[in-house]
C-alpha cells in the first residue's frame, strides 16, 4: 500500500496521510493539488508533500482525485511556506490560505438533490413544495439557491422537514472556482482556408447580398493587417453591417467561431525611460558593486530623488539576464500610479498582483509566473505577491521598506514581508534592494554593522530644494482667535495662495469619518460600541455612528443614551469628512476629494481618485496616511498636516520613528517639480523633539537616539520580540488561561535570561465581544530563537490538553 502526506488549508499543525494506488503514487509530485475527504462529509483541496509506503498509526482514507498534471507549488515555494509557518509560529495550512488565490483552494459545498422516492405533494407545505418543484427542473440546488427560492435567509427548517419525509438528500460536491476568460474569434472554415476557394466565391458572385460581400472583404482586409485573432465585434465595426449578416456567413459555413482563453489583465509597452542623472548613475553603479559583496542592499534615497527611475534600470538589467523580478509596494494605491509608469517600459513583461483584483485575475497571474510566461517576468505587487511561484528569481525590490503595511497583523501567519523576502531571495540566490527615504531602524542598523550594503541618494531628481517645513502652534493661534474651525489662518492663507497660482494641495488627517466621537454637553457621555472597548466614530454622510473594529453601526441618536436630553450630543475631534466639509465652506469654488478606506473600497476607486488628481480635476486632496505613500504629483505645492499630535504619544516603542517617517513622507509630496514645496504642520506642541527633527530633516539624529533607547530597554534590533495573544468571551477564563501560560513560560525560560511580561490587557481590551490579553517575550541575541519557539509549542500542547482552556483562541506575533 502506498501513501501520500498532504497539508490541508486549515489551521492544523500536522500533515495528514491518505492512501493512493501505485499509478497515483508514481504520478504524484510535491506541490500538486489533490482532493481529499476530511471529517464526516467534507472534501478539501490539499497540497501533496511526499509519497511513501509507511503506514500511519490511524486508519487512512483514499484520496478522491488529482486536480492537475503538474505541481502548482514549486519545491522552493514549499520550502518558503514551511519556513514561514515555522518562523512565525503559524500552521502550514494558514500559509496556504494566505498565499494561494482562493480559487485554487476548493472546498466542498452541500447540495440538495431529489430522491427517487415517490412523494405525495399534498403532504408538503407551500415552502417545501417550492423547493421540491425546483428540484424537478434542476438536478441539484445549493443552499444559497434555496434561500433565493424561498426568499428567506435560513431555510434549515424546510430542508430538515424534506429530509425527514425522504424527499431530498444532501451530498457534498466540489466546484472549480476558477474559470478562464474566453474570447470569441473568427476564421475561415476548413473549406475556405485555401485562398483560391475564397477568390472563386467572390468572382462567381456566389454571395446573395452586397452586405455579405462587404463583410467578407472586410474580413480579408483585417486578415491582411492582423493575420490572426479577429473578433466578431471588430469585424462588424469594420464592415458596418448587422449581426444577421455575420450569422448568415457562419450558416453558409464560410466563417466559423472559435474560442481562446485570454488574460483578464494585460499591459503593453510604448516607450523607454530616459537616461539617469549623474547622481542616480553613481548610485546605480554603487548598488551593482555592493551586490557583488552583499545579497541585500539598502538604498537610502531622499524624497523625490528618483528611486523609481533607478529601480527601473535595475529591473531592465535583470530582465536582460532572463531572470524574474519582484517589485513590492506597501499599498494598492501606490501600485496604481507605479503601474502606469512602469507599464511604459515593461508592459509586455509586467504583471500586477494585489487583492483588489478578482480571484480569477490573480489565478491567471499565478499561472503565468508558474509557467514563466514573458508577460510575468516582472511582477509588481503587494504583500501576498511574495508567495507567487517564481522559477528563476533574480531581484526583489522592496519600495518604502520601512512601511508598517509590510507587517501582517490581522491574520495568521503574521509575517514581516521584508524579512520573508530575504528568505525567498536566499532560496533563489537572488538579490534584494530595500529602498526608503527613512529606512526602518532595523534596516539602518543592519546596514551600519555591514550586514547589508548601503547606498545613499541625497540629491533630488529635479535638483530642487527640499520643501520648507513650518510648525504652526495651534495653542497660540487659538488664544489669539486665529483659528477657524480646525484651520489656522496661516494654513487657510497658504491654501488660498496655492489655489490662486493654479497649484494643488494635499491635507493629511489620519482619522476617517466625520468626528472621532460624539459627546453629551450635559453629562459628558460618549456613545460606546457594545461589542468593543472603543467609542463610536461619527460618519456625517450616512448620519450614523460606526465602530471601526467590528463594523457595528447605529443611527445618530436624537437624545443622549445616558441622561436622555435631546440634541445634546455634539461632535468632538476631527475626521477626514469634517475636514472636507470645512474646506467646502472656505473654498466653495475648489474641487475637493477625499481618500480614505471609505472612499477607496471599490476595485478601481483608488485609480479614479489618483487619475482625477493627476489630471488636475481635483484641487485639494484630503486623506489619511495613504496619501503619503510615495505618490508623485508634480503640481502639488502645499502639504498640510491638520494635527501632528495624533501620530505622537502612542503606546508603541516605534511611535516616534513612525511619526517621523509618516510626516517626512507626506512632506515629500510637495514641490516635486519647479517650485519649492511648502509644508505646514499644525500642532499643540511645536517644540516636541520629533517635530523639530522633521522640520530639520534630521533622520540620522532621530534614528541614533531611537537605537540607543532600544538598546537600553531591550527592543529590536537588539532583541527579538514575540507577542502571544489570548481571546475569549469570558473574562475569568481569559485571566486564568493567560496567567497559566505566562507562569509556564517563566518556569521554563528563566534560565535563558528571557523576559516574560504579562499577561496584561492591551489599551483596547475587548473587540467583537472577546476579551484580549497579551504576553510579551523579550529574547536576547545570545538565546536560541528556535529553542524558545519549540518550548512555546510544547506549552501550547499542554495548554489545549486542559479542558477549560480549549475554547481560548491563541495566536502568535513574531518580530512585532
Amino acid at each position: 500500500m502506498m501513501y501520500v502526506d498532504v497539508v490541508l488549508p486549515l489551521p492544523l499543525r500536522q500533515a495528514f496521510t491518505y492512501e493512493v494506488n501505485e499509478e497515483q503514487a508514481s504520478f504524484l509530485q510535491a506541490g500538486m493539488r489533490v482532493v481529499v475527504p476530511f471529517g464526516k462529509s467534507k472534501f478539501y483541496t490539499a497540497i501533496a508533500l511526499r509519497t511513501h509506503s509507511h503506514s500511519p498509526s490511524y486508519p487512512t482514507k483514499p484520496i478522491e482525485f488529482i486536480l492537475e498534471e503538474t505541481p502548482i507549488l514549486s519545491p522552493k515555494q514549499l520550502e518558503l511556506f514551511s519556513w514561514i509557518s515555522s518562523y512565525y509560529l503559524s500552521t502550514f495550512g494558514e500559509v496556504l490560505k494566505m498565499g494561494l488565490p482562493s480559487a485554487l483552494l476548493l472546498e466542498s459545498e452541500s447540495v440538495i438533490e431529489k430522491t427517487e422516492q415517490t412523494i405525495i405533494t399534498q403532504s408538503l407545505s407551500d415552502e417545501e413544495f417550492l423547493v421540491y418543484d425546483a428540484l424537478s427542473q434542476a438536478s441539484a440546488l445549493t443552499a444559497k439557491e434555496v434561500e433565493k427560492i424561498l426568499q428567506k435567509k435560513n431555510p434549515i427548517k424546510v430542508l430538515k422537514s424534506l429530509l425527514e419525509k425522504g424527499a431530498i438528500r444532501l451530498t457534498e460536491r466540489i466546484f472549480e472556482k476558477y474559470q478562464p476568460k474566453l474570447q470569441k474569434y473568427l476564421r475561415f472554415t476548413e473549406k475556405y482556408q485555401d485562398k483560391k476557394a475564397v477568390h472563386t466565391l467572390l468572382d462567381e458572385n456566389s454571395l446573395k447580398t452586397k452586405a455579405q460581400e462587404k463583410l467578407l472583404w472586410a474580413f480579408i482586409s483585417l486578415l491582411s493587417q492582423k493575420k490572426t485573432s479577429i473578433t466578431p465585434d471588430e469585424l462588424l465595426q469594420k464592415a458596418e453591417v448587422g449581426k444577421s449578416v455575420l450569422k448568415k456567413l457562419i450558416d453558409l459555413e464560410i466563417l466559423e467561431i472559435y474560442t481562446e482563453a485570454i488574460d483578464r489583465v494585460s499591459f503593453s509597452s510604448s516607450a523607454k525611460y530616459s537616461e539617469l542623472t549623474p547622481s542616480q548613475e553613481k548610485a546605480f553603479q554603487e548598488i551593482q558593486l555592493q551586490f557583488q559583496q552583499n545579497s541585500t542592499v539598502l538604498l537610502h534615497g531622499v524624497s523625490s530623488s528618483g528611486k523609481t527611475f533607478l529601480y527601473s534600470k535595475l529591473i531592465e538589467s535583470v530582465l536582460k539576464e532572463g531572470k524574474q523580478v519582484l517589485y513590492l509596494v506597501p499599498e494598492v494605491g501606490l501600485s496604481v500610479q507605479l503601474m502606469r509608469r512602469l507599464e511604459l517600459s515593461f508592459g509586455n513583461q509586467m504583471s500586477v498582483y494585489h487583492n483588489k483584483y478578482s480571484t480569477n485575475e490573480r489565478v491567471e497571474v499565478w499561472n503565468n509566473v508558474l509557467t514563466q510566461k514573458e508577460k510575468a517576468q516582472f511582477v509588481l505587487g503587494v504583500r501576498t505577491a511574495i508567495c507567487l511561484p517564481f522559477q528563476d528569481l533574480g531581484l526583489i525590490i522592496i519600495d518604502e521598506e520601512h512601511d508598517l503595511s509590510y507587517k501582517q497583523t490581522e491574520n495568521n501567519p503574521r509575517l514581516q514581508v521584508r524579512d520573508t523576502a530575504l528568505m525567498l531571495a536566499h532560496l533563489h540566490n537572488a538579490k534584494v534592494l530595500l529602498g526608503s527615504a527613512t529606512p526602518a531602524a532595523e534596516s539602518y542598523h543592519n546596514a551600519r554593522i555591514g550586514k547589508y550594503g548601503w547606498v545613499q541618494l541625497t540629491e533630488r531628481f529635479t535638483k530642487q530644494l527640499p520643501p520648507s517645513i513650518e510648525l504652526i502652534d495651534l495653542k497660540e493661534k487659538t488664544k489669539k482667535k486665529e483659528v477657524q474651525g480646525h484651520f489656522s489662518d496661516t494654513l487657510l492663507k497658504a491654501i488660498e495662495e496655492t489655489l490662486h497660482r493654479g497649484k494643488q494641495v494635499i491635507l493629511l488627517q489620519n482619522r476617517r469619518g466625520y468626528a472621532p466621537y460624539l459627546q453629551c454637553d450635559t453629562c459628558d457621555t460618549i456613545p460606546q460600541c457594545p461589542n468593543c472597548d472603543v467609542s463610536l466614530t461619527y460618519h456625517q454622510l450616512q448620519k450614523q455612528l460606526r465602530c471601526h473594529y467590528c463594523g457595528y453601526t447605529l443611527a445618530k441618536p436624537v437624545s443622549c443614551p445616558a441622561c436622555g436630553n435631546l440634541n445634546t450630543l455634539q461632535t468632538k475631534g476631527l475626521g477626514t469628512e469634517k475636514v472636507e466639509e470645512e474646506l467646502l465652506q472656505f473654498f466653495p469654488e475648489a474641487s475637493i476629494e477625499r481618500m480614505d478606506t471609505d472612499t477607496t473600497k471599490g476595485k478601481y476607486n483608488f485609480e479614479k481618485i489618483i487619475h482625477r488628481f493627476e489630471k488636475k480635476e481635483t484641487n485639494i486632496l484630503v486623506g489619511t496616511q495613504m496619501v503619503s505613500k510615495g505618490l508623485d504629483f508634480p503640481e502639488v505645492e502645499l502639504v498640510g498636516i491638520m494635527n501632528a499630535d495624533l501620530f505622537l504619544y502612542q503606546p508603541d516603542f516605534r511611535a516616534n520613528e513612525r511619526a517621523f517617517q509618516l510626516l517626512s513622507h507626506i512632506a515629500g509630496r510637495a514641490g516635486r517639480k519647479e517650485q519649492q514645496g511648502r509644508v505646514l504642520i499644525q500642532t499643540y506642541n511645536p517644540f516636541q523633539e520629533v517635530l523639530q527633527q522633521v522640520k530639520r530633516g534630521a533622520y540620522e539624529e532621530l534614528i541614533q537616539k531611537q537605537l540607543q533607547e532600544r538598546k537600553d530597554f531591550h527592543y529590536p534590533p537588539f532583541c527579538r520580540l514575540i507577542r502571544i495573544t489570548f481571546k475569549h468571551k469570558e473574562l475569568q477564563r481569559i485571566n486564568e488561561s493567560s496567567n497559566w501560560f505566562a507562569e509556564s513560560l517563566r518556569l521554563g525560560l528563566s534560565p535563558y535570561e528571557i523576559e516574560v511580561l504579562g499577561a496584561e490587557f492591551p489599551p483596547i481590551s475587548r473587540i467583537r465581544n472577546e476579551y484580549i490579553k497579551h504576553i510579551l517575550l523579550k529574547i536576547p541575541p545570545k538565546a536560541s530563537l528556535s529553542l524558545v519557539k519549540n518550548y512555546i509549542l510544547r506549552i501550547e500542547q499542554r495548554f489545549f490538553s486542559i479542558g477549560n482552556f480549549r475554547s481560548v483562541q491563541l495566536s502568535y506575533n513574531v518580530d512585532i
